[in-house]
């Protein structure tokens, strides 16, 4: 093992760069997604609390909505654990980078494996994200048939 110089590390650096981007942006989408998954616990602890006090009918309507923000949550729940994952790919690619640099070894296979599968885990964390996104109108629609009712 020999002693690696400022000139060698710089190529490192420079590839480095792009996980530490994609690691700040996934922190970004962590917030939204854990912000949006509070909000969904926040809203069925709310329905839950009045639950009791409600007649028969207004009971069936929440119960309908706490199906709905269950599977919400269970959705954001996936997404903020596929996000996670490729932080640590992102992260553990960093330090892949910087190991072969010092030891000099050559793991392209690995490097490139742990890229992909950071990828994929996005690509499902967004498809999870974009599922709680969209069954939001569902809980919307419950909420609207109680409003149409009152008219």
């Amino acid at each position: 093992m020999t002693i690696t110089t400022i000139k060698e590390l710089i190529p490192v650096l420079q590839t480095a760069i792009g996980p530490v981007i994609l690691i700040s942006g996934i922190g970004l989408l962590l917030l939204t997604m854990t912000n949006r998954l509070a909000r969904t616990i926040d809203r069925a602890r709310e329905l839950l609390d009045q639950y009791e006090e409600l007649s028969e009918s207004k009971r069936s309507k929440i119960d309908r909505e706490i199906v709905v923000l269950w599977k919400r949550a269970q959705y954001a729940r996936n997404a903020i654990l596929l996000a996670s994952l490729t932080c640590l790919g992102a992260a553990t690619l960093i330090i892949l980078l910087f190991m072969t640099s010092l030891l000099h070894v050559d793991l392209p296979l690995l490097v490139e494996s742990i890229f992909i599968i950071s990828m994929l885990c996005l690509i499902a964390a967004l498809v999870f994200f974009l599922l709680d996104v969209n069954i939001t109108l569902s809980a919307l629609r419950i909420e609207l048939e109680g409003h149409k009712k009152k008219n």
